[in-house]
């Protein structure tokens, strides 16, 4: 039945406005159909617990709920509710046969406006978000509240919520979040609960909770002709909707994070707070941040159970849902965390930037690269391919010299501002970490080396691999491996605080490793 009803909606006669192509796109709870100007998105027949769309007439209901709550953000794309009905030749938004379902009738937004697809490609600016910021405060301002909607503030509530994600996600267990990382989230969660019981009280009674949207990351946020549009708010369970406004916010800051943009978060919560005076922001984000991505890694675990999803986006899926839960577990190690100079060291090939860019994902730090530092201060895209010999051309002694010189400099850039910085090169000899150790020093900060190494034939393969794909910003290639290993000096205690890494681990295996070895 359901399939037939796919079916027949990719088909253009099916819409009652003249259509040239359909697109069907899926999430754990909807089907949406995209034509050329509209987007129909029907409701799947699911029951979650927290969510239950299973009888048409829940799903009538909650359309309608959809329409009216997303219409506070987004007036003009919200035009209705439309009947889905038996047609002779199949399910259709038209004529007046049989009603099988209903659907919410959106008008459709620029794909090339949505603020994923922006911040991805480094088109947003900081003006932009501090744009998007200024709307979710002033809707914040305005939001409903009462004594019912007050209630969802308790402490209580809060952590029925966490307990329910917490039972939600163990059958994952050995997909998406292990059990013991589950239960360190549990133990960080509750006992952070515990200690903050009174700051938790203390934006009951100051106002903060309210009915919000619940759902503001960035594939909810289009920017178009310089207006900023917010859709797809939680219509299906008002106790995930009435929230803390900073819970509200800290959506969209999490979803930052995720990408890789954590330079952007500070202006939407500089410009969020003037708007708003919510000085008490900074107490709970971090907090709010952890729920929410883990929220979004259990929705993406759903998607491996949905018989409709194929295989291919299943996996994206997991990766997606992986992804959010080491998130998680970034923002837990960053409490209290000191700031760090962090430099990798190792062979071409070793695995030391996908390390480095773990690291960096889950702390919220900058990293810098090597490879591409030295194309840039060349004057070459990071893309270009130099396949000098060992040690000569753009990898010659005084290139070298002025890369490692530039990577000190952005050290600095952020050691002066109080932040930990990752540096991602080779470091293959002791006269080129002497300066970053001085560095750390000077600014009374650990020098941490994470030497990372691997299998003489795994090293090898990667480096086929890389130069077969042709898709890395590395030059290393298998002919100079022998070279680079001749030359090598590897590191000692002396120079630093030395954490060795085997790269044959997975990157999240190693970054483990580092947060353990840190806290001794």
């Amino acid at each position: 039945m359901i399939r037939a009803i796919l079916k027949s909606l990719l088909k253009p006669d099916a819409y009652p406005d003249a259509v040239t192509s359909v697109e069907l796109v899926q999430t754990h709870v909807s089907y949406i159909f995209l034509t050329d100007r509209n987007a129909y998105k029907i409701k799947k027949p699911v029951d979650f617990g927290f969510l239950n769309f299973s009888t048409i007439d829940r799903r009538r209901f909650y359309c309608n709920e959809e329409v009216r709550l997303n219409r506070r953000l987004c007036p003009d794309m919200y035009e209705g509710v439309v009947e889905l009905r038996e047609t002779p030749s199949g399910a259709a938004f038209h004529g007046n046969g049989t009603i099988i379902d209903y659907a919410v009738k959106m008008k459709r937004l620029p794909a090339d406006g949505m603020l994923d697809k922006l911040v991805d490609s480094g088109t947003v600016t900081a003006s932009t978000m501090r744009k998007v910021a200024a709307v979710i405060a002033e809707f914040h301002r305005s939001a409903l509240t009462s004594p019912a909607i007050t209630e969802y503030g308790r402490l209580e509530r809060i952590m029925y919520n966490w307990q329910e994600n917490f039972e939600q996600i163990i059958p994952f267990e050995n997909l998406t979040l292990p059990a013991n990382e589950r239960e360190l989230i549990r133990s960080w969660v509750s006992t952070f609960a515990a200690e903050h019981a009174g700051v938790f009280q203390k934006r009951v009674d100051d106002g903060f909770i309210r009915e919000c949207d619940g759902d503001i990351h960035l594939e909810n946020i289009c920017i178009d002709d310089d207006s900023v549009h917010i859709f797809d708010c939680i219509e299906f369970n008002e106790r995930f909707r009435c929230c803390d406004t900073a819970a509200d916010i800290a959506f969209l800051l999490m979803d930052l994070d995720y990408h890789g943009r954590h330079d952007l978060s500070a202006g939407v919560v500089d410009e969020y707070i003037l708007r708003t005076g919510d000085h008490g922001l900074p107490a709970l984000v971090d907090f709010y941040k952890i729920y929410r991505a883990f929220v979004r890694g259990k929705v993406e675990s759903f998607l491996l159970n949905d018989s409709g999803i194929n295989s291919d986006d299943q996996a994206l899926a997991k990766m997606r849902a992986i992804r959010y839960f080491r998130l998680v577990r970034g923002y837990i190690e960053r409490q209290g965390f000191k700031p760090a100079l962090f430099i990798t060291c190792g062979l071409m090939g070793s695995g030391k930037s996908t390390l480095a860019a773990q690291l960096a994902f889950e702390l919220g730090i900058s990293s810098f690269n090597s490879d591409t530092t030295r194309k840039q201060i060349m004057g070459l895209p990071s893309d270009t391919t130099a396949r000098s010999a060992f040690g000569e051309g753009i990898y010659d002694r005084s290139s070298t010299e002025a890369t490692y010189a530039e990577l000190l400099r952005l050290a600095e850039s952020q050691l002066k501002e109080g932040s930990a910085v990752v540096i991602d090169a080779s470091f293959m000899h002791k006269s080129l970490r002497a300066p970053f150790a001085a560095l750390a020093d000077k600014y009374a900060v650990p020098l941490i080396i994470l030497q990372v190494v691997c299998s003489e034939v795994e090293n090898r393969r990667r480096l086929q691999r890389r130069e077969a794909d042709n898709t890395s910003v590395s030059d290393g290639r298998p002919e100079l491996l022998p070279l680079q290993t001749a030359a090598f000096e590897a590191p000692d205690a002396a120079e630093g605080t030395l954490i060795l890494l085997s790269s044959d681990a997975p990157a999240a295996s190693l970054v483990d490793q580092i947060y353990a070895r840190l806290a001794r």
